[in-house]
């Protein structure tokens, strides 16, 4: 039996589970996303994922500045639903929307909770060398990502993967395993597990601080932190080109061999050393360009050693 659903979510990760449960047949009453927001070159207004989709679909959509107003809840409440699903909304429900729908709100984590509660469980399980995630549905409480679980998927993270190949494979694994959870809510049997108290960590918002490279790390630390900032915000380095320092965004790398002093370049192929081990580069973008092969980067700009990173 089809619910009649709240939808709440606002980048291009949400958007599969929207169209998911849009396709088994819920009644979407009303889609939350966040409001436009300047972006590009003339900084025009720029709609979400999300709320592109929804107004393709003809449902209704709000951009609240805030949940936390009793006209905020009245107008939550007013449109009757069952429960709601909630999918990078990127704004905290108050207990008084989270009470405002009979079923409950329902959210979709792209972590195995307890490890990595919060806004960047993707890029923070590939930067921590993890070789599993997942995603889960969990009922929402007032704490951060604490709620009872009802379902979970796991997914293997290779060293080849980005941030962005793990969203990609992680967005419609979360999408068909909401649309179980909301049908299993329909019949009464969705089956809820608390959260363990072990093994909890916190997957803290992305510090373009922490984005430039440590050569001194090992090998396999530089290319997973390499791999988790791609390709936002992007690990980078300085290096020194035409007598210019020139900020190069290193997008995709591999394990490769060599060694030498941390940050030297050991090759004309772009093979850098680490503090144990070295990785060339695959893929990289220079400051005011576009991202490239490094094999088209290095036509142009042939670096040779014995180059070393600023």
């Amino acid at each position: 039996m089809p619910l009649r659903l709240i939808f709440m979510g606002t980048p291009d990760f949400a958007v599969p589970t929207l169209l998911e449960l849009a396709a088994h047949g819920h009644d979407i009453a009303a889609v939350y996303t966040r409001a436009p927001k300047p972006a590009g070159r003339g900084m025009k207004m720029q709609a979400t994922p999300v709320e592109h989709e929804a107004r393709r679909l003809g449902i209704p959509v709000l951009t609240p500045r805030t949940l936390k107003t009793p006209e905020a809840e009245a107008e939550f409440r007013a449109h009757n639903a069952d429960a709601a699903v909630v999918v990078a909304y990127g704004m905290i429900l108050p207990q008084a929307i989270l009470d405002a729908v009979p079923l409950g709100c329902f959210n979709l984590h792209a972590s195995l909770l307890p490890r990595w509660r919060g806004a960047a469980p993707i890029n923070r399980a590939i930067m921590a060398g993890d070789r599993e995630t997942g995603v889960m549905v969990m009922k929402m409480d007032a704490g951060l990502d604490t709620g009872d679980v009802a379902m979970a998927e796991r997914f293997p993270i290779s060293d080849e993967m980005t941030a962005h190949d793990l969203h990609d494979a992680l967005a419609p694994l979360g999408a068909d395993l909401m649309a179980r959870a909301m049908a299993a809510l329909s019949r009464g049997g969705l089956q809820l597990t608390k959260q363990s108290e072990h093994g909890v960590t916190y997957a803290a918002k992305i510090d373009k601080q922490e984005a430039r490279i440590d050569w001194r790390k090992p090998a396999h630390e530089v290319l997973r932190h390499i791999h988790g900032l791609s390709p936002f915000p992007g690990a980078w380095f300085e290096i020194e080109i035409d007598g210019a320092p020139v900020r190069i965004k290193v997008l995709r790398c591999e394990i490769a061999k060599g060694a030498g002093r941390p940050g030297e370049l050991l090759d004309g192929q772009l093979t850098f050393a680490c503090g144990e081990g070295a990785i060339r580069i695959l893929e990289l973008q220079r400051a005011g360009k576009q991202p490239m092969k490094a094999t088209d980067f290095l036509r142009g700009t042939p670096l040779q050693p014995p180059a070393h990173v600023m």
